[in-house]
């Protein structure tokens, strides 16, 4: 037994009979600050570049993918196999300039640079209904990451100006989005960057 399939087969011996009482006991509600913890943590091991901490970190993310396929699994929902396809047959319909959709040889469409294959990616998102909120983002996207998204989009986009107005103001709020909008310009995630920055306080802290 190899991969995948044995990380399942120890997820169905913890929840089985005589199997850990707290592993037993969760639900995919009371799982849900794990599976943010351990993203959050496996965000940090990345930016660090640390490869047996990124692999460590990157593992506790795919047990909380084990986790909550058990469970949808004795619910009789859904199983891993089907989180496997979906989001396989996922990457193969939103990479038409890869993938041709009916035959898998490579398709017909183009798409020469990263930009062109996320605005593909996005309208074909769209397409599918995939819009979660007013925005079109996800609903449990990080505030500042949302920030950065919705200005990336052009929504209300920040500026230098705006921000020295915002800052001679004392309006830290308006600040802080126009901060973001001068991220969004140069195409620099600030969740990363604050991420990192945070990392470095704690090294010489």
């Amino acid at each position: 037994m190899e991969g995948m399939e044995r990380l399942l087969e120890v997820m169905r011996r913890l929840r089985g009979p005589g199997g850990c009482p707290w592993d037993r006991a969760q639900t995919h509600e009371s799982l849900v600050p794990y599976l943010l913890e351990e993203a959050s943590e496996a965000a940090d091991a990345l930016l660090k570049g640390d490869p047996q901490e990124m692999a460590e970190e990157l593992g506790d993310v795919l047990l909380q993918v084990a986790f909550h396929s058990v469970i949808a699994e004795e619910e009789g929902r859904f199983t891993y196999g089907d989180v496997e396809r979906a989001i396989v047959e996922k990457l193969i319909r939103r990479h038409p300039h890869v993938f041709n959709v009916r035959s898998g040889v490579t398709g017909e469409a183009t798409a020469k640079t990263p930009e062109e294959v996320k605005a593909r990616w996005e309208d074909l998102k769209a397409q599918e209904g995939k819009k979660e909120d007013p925005c079109g983002l996800p609903k449990g996207l990080p505030t500042l990451l949302r920030a950065y998204e919705l200005q990336r989009k052009g929504m209300d986009p920040g500026s230098e100006e705006g921000l020295r107005k915002a800052l001679e103001e004392g309006d830290l709020e308006e600040a802080l989005w126009h901060l973001v909008g001068l991220f969004a310009k140069k195409g620099m995630d600030p969740e990363s960057a604050l991420r990192r920055r945070s990392l470095r306080a704690c090294r010489e802290g």
